[in-house]
C-alpha cells in the first residue's frame, strides 16, 4: 500500500497540536494598521478546529 502524500496547502494553514489542530483567525494577515488593537490582539490567539472537521483533516496532514 503506498504512502499518503501530505496536502501541502492544508499543512501550511493548520498546525498540529497535541489533540487538535490550530488555525489562524481571518483578517490578521495584512492591513492591520487600520484595524482596532483589540481585534489584532484577538487574532494572535487563533482558534481550534471543530471535531467534525478533524476527521476530514486526519488524512491530509
Amino acid at each position: 500500500m503506498p504512502k499518503i502524500k501530505t496536502h501541502k496547502s492544508t499543512a501550511k494553514v493548520f498546525k498540529k497540536r497535541k489533540n487538535d489542530y490550530k488555525i489562524g483567525k481571518p483578517g490578521s494577515r495584512h492591513n492591520t494598521g487600520k484595524k482596532s488593537s483589540n481585534f489584532n490582539r484577538s487574532c494572535r490567539k487563533g482558534s481550534t478546529l471543530s471535531s467534525s472537521d478533524k476527521k476530514r483533516l486526519k488524512n491530509l496532514i
